[in-house]
């Protein structure tokens, strides 16, 4: 989800659903060792919880990083093992790491020794033309031991040559029933699947085989999906938001950052396009979201422009 889960994402999900956690768009260690630190780190108070996805391989970086991610206060530090894109080969992280399981374990170990915060590790289910359980298996065994607890399952392989990052979230073939098995084999670990899942039933059947589910995509594009989760997860009986009062508890927050000569607006409206998605019109929320004119003008009030004919639908 790199370019996709900043701050502002986050922002908008949590008015949305008051209890998912949230994770931000992969980091690497080298931006938050050598970068700029706020502006990799930076999150409002409302986003919680929320956790810190790290891209990075050497054990020292990890630790250097996750130890600042909890100062920062980030409740979770994840290491991804799963991204497939070649820039990220490149720096010898994301998926190929799930070759190297020694050195991952070495990388947990690492990170849960510098921090008192929980680490976890999304990965995938194999590598290019490995298509075995047993490569997963082993790899989930090897980091378990170093005292990782949780690991979040995209149910395919990476193919690390040949294919776009699109492509590998489409093209090879969903094995739900591996992530099942690691379950069985590992009681004692927090399973959690991702991949492909859309809807509610769909997260429901899941949830009789593993421990957790993570919605990707489908909660960017369809974002008032999660409006049900408080309810229907985590024993919340109040009201979920309608789409306008979603609307509105994101005006303040779409003021104070324009205020204080941060973001432009489209890179806060970006994020929101999807939330008319399924109703009549919504076509029509997302073009003018997305008019390079109106956003120019940085009024947020064209959000409640874009959606007032929807609005008695939409609430």
């Amino acid at each position: 989800m790199m370019d996709w889960t900043d701050r502002h994402c986050r922002m908008f999900h949590r008015q949305i659903t008051r209890h998912t956690w949230l994770y931000t768009e992969m980091v690497t260690t080298g931006a938050i060792i050598h970068g700029d630190k706020a502006r990799h780190l930076d999150f409002s108070k409302e986003e919680h919880p929320v956790a810190l996805q790290l891209g990075g391989s050497e054990p020292e970086e990890l630790a250097a990083s996750a130890r600042l991610g909890e100062q920062w206060g980030y409740d979770e530090i994840n290491l991804n093992c799963g991204c497939p894109s070649e820039r990220v080969q490149r720096g010898a992280f994301g998926a190929c790491l799930m070759s190297e399981p020694a050195l991952v374990a070495h990388g947990i170990k690492a990170m849960r020794d510098a921090v008192s915060i929980d680490v976890t590790v999304k990965h995938r289910i194999g590598i290019d033309e490995i298509d075995s359980y047993d490569f997963v298996r082993d790899f989930v065994g090897t980091v378990a031991d170093a005292g990782c607890h949780t690991f979040i399952v995209h149910a395919r392989n990476a193919i690390l040559k040949g294919l776009t990052p699109k492509e590998n979230r489409e093209i090879p073939p969903l094995r739900y029933e591996r992530v099942y098995q690691l379950k069985k084999d590992f009681p004692h670990l927090e399973i959690i699947i991702n991949g492909g899942i859309r809807t509610l039933a769909e997260i429901d059947e899941h949830l009789q085989r593993v421990d957790g589910v993570m919605i990707g995509r489908e909660a960017y594009h369809n974002p008032y999906l999660m409006a049900m989760f408080d309810a229907r997860y985590y024993g919340d009986d109040a009201t979920p938001r309608s789409r306008a009062e979603i609307i509105d508890a994101m005006m303040p927050y779409v003021r104070h950052q324009l205020a204080s000569g941060g973001p432009r607006l489209h890179n806060i409206t970006r994020h929101m396009l999807g939330l008319m998605a399924g109703l009549p019109g919504a076509r029509g929320f997302r073009r003018q979201l997305s008019d390079a004119t109106q956003l120019a003008s940085a009024d947020p009030d064209i959000l409640r422009h874009a959606a007032q004919r929807l609005l008695p639908v939409a609430a």
